[in-house]
């Protein structure tokens, strides 16, 4: 059984996920260093080569032009998805196996 909407902000959270999945896609085909320099170029700043800041960085685009409709989004303790909470469910959306490569520091 598919759960029911349980407040107004959970209408919203398709739309939201939709967009930040979209955003993540075009990444999950590059290689960590192609991601880094599309990370660099789409967010107009370099990326320090410590690794506590490429997850933020990823996120940084994830949300990129995205009106999150008041759910907050975070990168998981594990780095491999990106978190919606909020509402009365939470969703998690994978960044993807080059993705989470790059975060890790594998082949940057």
């Amino acid at each position: 059984m598919s759960p029911l909407p349980k407040e107004a902000k959970d209408l919203a959270l398709a739309p939201v996920a939709v967009e930040i999945d979209l955003n993540l896609q075009r990444l999950r085909a590059k290689s960590p260093k192609e991601i880094q320099l599309e990370l660099e170029s789409e967010l107009d700043r370099p990326i320090p080569g410590d690794r506590d800041e490429r997850p933020q960085r990823v996120l940084d685009l994830a949300l990129r032009y995205v009106n999150t409709r008041g759910w907050p989004a975070v990168i998981t303790d594990d780095n491999s998805a990106v978190r919606l909470t909020g509402g009365s469910i939470s969703l998690d959306i994978s960044v993807g196996a080059a993705v989470l490569r790059f975060i890790e520091g594998e082949g940057a």
